[in-house]
């Protein structure tokens, strides 16, 4: 088992990355959230699995252990393996998964790409409270006291995740506008980075189809 890689990045993709360790570089499946955290030249960790087949040798990579953990989980329900599960993170946070599946929102679920009606009721039932309860790692953190301060736009951010995975700068821009239009807002603000990234994601993929 491979747990973890920390090393120099080489290569970003829209769904994987290269990350030389000791002269090796090993190519490793993320979500785009995870990927667009990473830049080419500078050293990173990601909390890994391996995933080893007949035929094949699929290594995993992911933000922390607590991601690669729901990552695991979540293939004990029969019919998910790991390219699904892989985009279950890719459309929702690990809290966020948590919080469906306790709650049965099927409509949530049928949000990934490759799950119906039946597959989400499945994958609710099956996985019961196997996740555990939400840790609350993507809630927004509250201010120290008195007025909230001014939101620091993290919009330019979100653009530049998009122009690294392989979209141009026009079609990044505009899909983030459009998820600020959709969601009432003006900014991205910092702890709504990654779900911005996502919702993006998502607009651009739908654009393709």
């Amino acid at each position: 088992m491979i747990a973890s890689l920390s090393g120099t990045v080489s290569s970003v993709q829209l769904d994987r990355a290269v990350v030389e360790v000791g002269g090796v570089g090993y190519l490793v499946h993320a979500t785009p959230a995870t990927l667009a955290a990473l830049r080419v030249g500078e050293t990173a960790r990601l909390a890994t699995t391996l995933v080893v087949r007949e035929d094949s040798f699929t290594l995993f990579g992911f933000a922390d252990d607590d991601e690669r953990a729901v990552f695991e989980t979540v293939q004990t329900v029969s019919g998910v393996g790991p390219r699904l599960a892989l985009a279950m993170l890719a459309v929702h946070t690990p809290d966020a998964l948590r919080r469906a599946v306790s709650g049965a929102d099927i409509a949530a679920l049928v949000r990934v790409p490759g799950i119906g009606n039946k597959g989400a009721q499945r994958i609710a039932l099956e996985l019961g409270d196997k996740l555990g309860p939400p840790t609350g790692a993507d809630a927004p953190q509250a201010g120290a006291g008195g007025a909230a301060p001014a939101a620091e736009d993290r919009r330019d951010q979100v653009v530049e995740a998009l122009v690294g995975l392989g979209w141009n700068v026009k079609a990044a821009d505009d899909a983030v506008a459009t998820v600020l239009a959709q969601a009432g807002v003006d900014v991205v603000e910092a702890a709504d980075v990654a779900g911005a990234l996502r919702a993006a994601l998502r607009v651009l993929g739908g654009q393709r189809g």
